[in-house]
């Protein structure tokens, strides 16, 4: 086992990222993968340089990139506009069954979601601090693939790296080659960017389109694997290099019809050499088919869509890169929000009640509350809950030390004495200052919803 990489340059944060990819565009260093560029032109839509764009040479083209996987014949699954992924031909509203998911779906632990399951948080009672595999939460743009861990190779290849400029260049490494390399074990969340986004409707009165998770689109893992930084340098990390784009393996998505190719969206060199993992284990056991099997890239801290499944290949590119998973989808639209939209940030604070909705107490006995509490900028500092919709709050007690990138557990004790629902509530701030706000802001697909949440409970 060994630690992390020495010390880099600090990984930005996404949406200033965002802008130095920008600039570099507009001065025909990006380049654009998989959108057209009217797409590129309405993200520039509200910066004053958008009026002078330069002309685009090779570098700025606009054209899909060429990669093997674009035409690679396997079958696409679609989606309904700004909704969620879905298998073609899955039926909406359907709960018997999630397409394409591989392990059971018992309604105790899950609520489906087309593609998609849900974790109830009443199913996180008691189990740790880690979220047990056969209860981790599962999202997915199509369906899982089952892929041979003895046939999976991973193909390095890009401007970024010395002797493997392109695909058929690439440099390999096979699954056995990469578990045999130092590796590293840290504890960590996955979240889904829409978590949280059916509250926009249900308790601002703001519909938005999308998967309605509730606030089971997370889990919490201890993953093993190896530094992304390890492998780019065995590969031939140039200095030039500025961009890592992992791609799944997964089928090639469609939406409104268009084949979006496989699931992708590039990463800034400073954060892949920072904390990212190819995660191959999950709480001391190989990756499920369902969370990346056999090999997944896992990027800390950040939204899920960055920590792709089933990874293939990696594009290292010396030239800032764009797709539609950094573009048209994954990005903040709205009238709070720039024309163009404004990209993601990380994660926000939030805080869930291991309960279930409506969920029933007895009056005038105390009852012993839990729930988790997470940031995806800074470790969670404190907690307070109100048992009375808001009106007085009193701490909560922390369960583990707060860490950054992973949530917290907490109890408090309650002693309702009045029959009828009541509202509960947790908030939690983190350690840079964050505290969940009583309204989110909002946007056209419900991403990063931060709010408060009212937990209904019926007092018997």
């Amino acid at each position: 086992m060994t630690s992390f990489p020495p010390h880099v340059p600090a990984a930005p944060d996404e949406a200033d990222y965002d802008r130095v990819r920008l600039r570099q565009w507009l001065a025909g260093t990006a380049r654009a993968d998989g959108f057209g560029r009217r797409e590129l032109l309405r993200l520039l839509a509200a910066a004053p340089a958008a009026a002078a764009l330069p002309a685009l040479g090779a570098t700025g083209a606009a054209a899909a990139s060429g990669h093997p996987a674009h035409a690679s014949g396997r079958a696409a699954s679609s989606a309904t506009p700004g909704g969620a992924p879905r298998a073609a031909g899955a039926a909406r509203g359907r709960a018997a069954a999630a397409p394409g998911i591989v392990k059971p779906l018992p309604a105790e632990w899950f609520v489906v979601r087309d593609t998609n399951a849900e974790t109830r948080w009443s199913a996180l009672r008691g189990t740790g601090p880690h979220t047990p595999l056969d209860r981790f939460f599962v999202r997915n743009h199509v369906a899982t693939p089952r892929l041979d861990a003895a046939r999976w190779r991973l193909r390095l290849w890009g401007s970024g790296l010395r002797g493997a400029p392109t695909y058929d260049r690439a440099v390999e490494i096979g699954y056995e080659e990469l578990r045999s390399l130092p590796s590293v074990t840290r504890s960590a969340f996955v979240e889904c960017a829409g978590n949280g986004r059916g509250y926009f409707a249900t308790q601002q009165g703001e519909p938005v389109s999308g998967t309605p998770w509730t606030l089971g689109a997370i889990g919490s893992a201890r993953w093993r694997g190896v530094p992304l930084a390890t492998v780019l340098r065995r590969a031939g990390l140039l200095e030039r290099a500025v961009d890592v784009m992992p791609r799944g393996l997964d089928d090639d998505y469609l939406s409104d019809g268009v084949n979006l190719g496989p699931v992708r969206r590039p990463l800034p060199v400073a954060k892949a050499l920072s904390d990212v993992l190819l995660a191959y284990e999950m709480n001391g056991e190989p990756l499920p088919h369902d969370h990346g099997h056999p090999v997944r890239v896992l990027v800390p801290s950040w939204n899920g869509v960055a920590s792709i499944k089933w990874v293939g290949d990696i594009e290292v590119s010396a030239e800032p890169l764009y797709s539609p998973w950094n573009t048209r989808m994954y990005r903040l639209f709205g009238p709070a929000h720039p024309e163009g939209g404004a990209p993601l940030t990380r994660a926000g604070v939030r805080s869930a009640f291991e309960l279930d909705p409506h969920q029933r107490f007895a009056a005038g006995r105390t009852h012993r509350l839990t729930g988790r509490s997470w940031s995806g900028a800074a470790p969670v500092r404190s907690v307070e809950v109100s048992f009375d919709g808001g009106a007085r709050w009193r701490q909560a007690r922390l369960l583990d030390r707060p860490r950054a990138g992973d949530w917290v557990r907490w109890t408090a004790d309650w002693l309702p004495r009045h029959q009828g629902t009541a509202a509960l509530l947790a908030r939690a701030t983190d350690a840079a200052g964050r505290t969940q706000p009583d309204r989110a802001v909002y946007n056209t697909h419900g991403y990063l919803f931060d709010a408060v949440v009212r937990h209904l409970v019926e007092v018997v």
